[in-house]
């Protein structure tokens, strides 16, 4: 249980996708000018992430290595990550037609973001069992969205601010994912 637990807050902190593996930048900067919509594309992530591992880990352990087909792997999990994109965005629709519209286009944009098939990759490469790939995906998907939150609550408070017309909008983001970048490093340092 405790490794599940260090996995789990690695993911979120120590390794987090996006401010110390440079995964998922799109979103990242493209989607958190706003908390809603930050929260929303976290959520989306979050659900994509634990599904498309719990798919693909299977998938190459069951299907590619018994075949030796493991280097069709990046093809094979960006099928089922489109696939699963897919699938998803038609049963909120059809299920939820409200957290579909909250959603709006972030759902199709999870096919595209590099975090999610980063993941699936760090479940492979670290030699993860399923459940230790479950408590990655949940740990990623925090990390993803603590980020994301922290960055437009940030960006929603530097709009009001008294900025140099240079720093205003993209410049002051990637200032703020810098020192926010910084800070998550430090959490490699507490543990090392």
């Amino acid at each position: 249980m405790r490794e599940l637990v260090a996995i789990f807050f690695g993911m979120a902190l120590v390794n987090n996708l996006v401010l110390v593996r440079f995964l998922g930048l799109c979103p990242f900067f493209g989607v958190s000018a706003k908390l809603t919509n930050a929260l929303s594309m976290s959520a989306a992530v979050l659900l994509v992430m634990l599904v498309s591992s719990t798919v693909t880990w299977p998938i190459y352990h069951l299907l590619l290595v018994p075949h030796q087909i493991q280097f069709m792997e990046t093809v094979i999990f960006i099928l089922v990550i489109a696939v699963l994109v897919q699938i998803i965005e038609i049963t909120i629709r059809r299920t939820n037609l409200a957290l579909y519209k909250a959603l709006g286009i972030y759902l199709p944009l999870i096919t595209t973001n590099c975090a999610v098939l980063g993941l699936a990759f760090i479940n492979i490469h670290q030699e993860h069992t399923f459940l230790e790939s479950i408590f990655a995906s949940l740990g990623a998907g925090i990390g993803f969205t603590l980020v994301l939150i922290i960055m437009s609550g940030m960006r929603e408070r530097l709009e009001i601010a008294d900025l140099p017309h240079a720093f205003e909008g993209t410049p002051i983001a990637f200032i703020i994912a810098m020192f926010l970048g910084l800070a998550f490093l430090a959490f490699a340092g507490m543990i090392g």
